[in-house]
């Protein structure tokens, strides 16, 4: 944290559509240093990973973007930088409560519920990332969820107590940043492997569902590319997927 720059953003919002959306306008517009952040109490077009959309309750959650300028993170190996927000996120509620656990490619999971998700979306020079920005929608203080929503929960209901927003925020950009000045000190592969032991469902087998039926496998790896790979039980086949083409089957 002590590297950050003095001259970063940090923008309050009672209300925007997206933090993602107003920080890449940001972007463009002033090319703010790394290390700012949008921080919204409410968000109208809040969006999830391929289009999903995020439902929070106004000023009960944490809702913010964070913008870095990854140097020298390829395109096709862009993962990196969600394993490090998963990471980031999970060691910081960590502070608070057992079982917390990543379920691919980067929702966090309490048990068998979802506490918190983001999306990431970068811009790419050639082959490489000039920039990322990283929304977060960590469930704080809410307590009634809308009841499309299959399985939230909030830091709240597990712990009994109310959480103040800024210092989980505090908390969460000093443990991204120590994770991103390892990796920038070539420690990807340490990342890597913390990333695959924190992982949901891990080193077992379980029931997934893609377009062919459901099956049973086991994870077996995740690719810099972000590939989920699983091995099956029944024939003993590896099978890659993207996000979206494979579910967990509950």
């Amino acid at each position: 944290m002590e590297q950050l720059s003095n001259e970063r953003k940090i923008v309050r919002l009672d209300e925007v559509e997206s933090t993602n959306l107003y920080l890449r306008q940001l972007v463009r517009e002033e090319h703010p240093e790394e290390g700012s952040v949008v921080i919204a109490d409410y968000q109208t077009g809040g969006r999830g990973q391929m289009g999903n959309s995020w439902l929070s309750a106004k000023g009960e959650n944490l809702l913010f973007s964070l913008l870095i300028y990854p140097r020298g993170v390829k395109a096709n190996e862009q993962f990196i930088i969600s394993r490090i927000a998963s990471l980031a996120v999970k060691n910081t509620l960590d502070q608070f409560t057992d079982d917390i656990r990543i379920k691919w490619p980067n929702d966090i999971y309490w048990k068998d519920k979802k506490i918190a998700g983001m999306l990431i979306e970068n811009d790419i020079q050639g082959k490489e990332i000039e920039n990322a920005v990283i929304g977060i929608g960590i469930n704080l203080n809410q307590q009634v969820f809308p009841p499309g929503l299959l399985n939230p929960v909030s830091l709240r209901q597990i712990t009994g107590i109310e959480h103040n927003r800024d210092h989980i925020l505090d908390i969460f950009m000093r443990e991204f940043f120590l994770l991103y000045r390892e990796f920038q000190d070539d420690e990807a592969a340490a990342i890597e492997d913390e990333y695959m032991l924190d992982l949901y469902r891990v080193n077992d087998y379980y029931w997934f569902e893609d377009n062919n039926g459901r099956f049973r496998a086991m994870i077996e790896d995740v690719l810099p590319s972000g590939h989920l790979v699983l091995r099956t039980l029944e024939s003993d086949e590896e099978r890659r997927y993207a996000f979206k083409e494979v579910a967990f089957v509950d």
